[in-house]
């Protein structure tokens, strides 16, 4: 049996799934933290103890805590992503893929109620990687939303391209409806659908007027 060559410095498979599971017990040790405390609460002492790991550990994969939420939100709101994308069945009526969106939108935060309000509210007051962070994360749903309605069925009633601005839009109240609830301690699903009412609206194919 030939045993592959390993350069010098090069990680061993075991190398790397230490790091990938270290990383991934301070993450969740921080979703407990802001579960538990609020991200403004939250301390490295607090995530280090929760993933019962050291401070050392959570230094050797992030420079402090912001940079430990903005990697968890990185990932949270990417799966959010992909969880959204295959929830919609592009063949379906475009009004049932608005709400398959909605539906999968709502599924996704309401999993994680607490993550989903500090993303939504404390981000914005945080330091330039959180900022980038928003500003990225609002272009890849704006992606998604114009790809999403960018298929032939789409094209078959004749929507044209989403704009920007309106993706924005939609995205702005989907996200300002689910932090008051989840805020006023309601449930995300009891809006569902207020939302798919709204974004559907939104969305709607506009009339072609007679003559022009």
């Amino acid at each position: 049996m030939t045993v592959p060559h390993l350069h010098a410095g090069e990680p061993t498979a075991t190398a790397n799934d230490d790091t990938g599971r270290f990383r991934r017990r301070l993450l969740d040790g921080l979703v407990t933290s802001i579960t538990e405390d609020g991200y403004r609460n939250t301390t490295v002492a607090g995530i280090v103890r929760r993933a019962r790991t050291s401070r050392r550990t959570f230094y050797e994969h992030f420079s402090d805590k912001e940079a430990c939420f903005v990697a968890l939100l990185t990932d949270t709101n990417a799966e959010m992503i992909r969880q959204i994308s295959a929830a919609v069945d592009e063949n379906a009526p475009w009004p049932s893929q608005v709400r398959q969106a909605v539906e999968a939108w709502i599924a996704s935060a309401e999993s994680r109620p607490a993550i989903t309000l500090s993303w939504i509210r404390d981000v914005p007051s945080l330091g330039t990687a959180a900022r980038r962070l928003q500003r990225d994360t609002m272009e890849a749903f704006v992606t998604m939303i114009q790809t999403l309605c960018g298929t032939a069925e789409w094209r078959t009633v004749g929507a044209g391209p989403v704009p920007r601005q309106l993706a924005i839009m939609l995205l702005g109240g989907l996200r300002e409806l689910t932090a008051s609830t989840v805020e006023d301690g309601g449930r995300i699903s009891d809006n569902t659908e207020l939302a798919v009412h709204a974004c559907t609206a939104l969305l709607s194919p506009t009339p072609r007027i007679p003559g022009r």
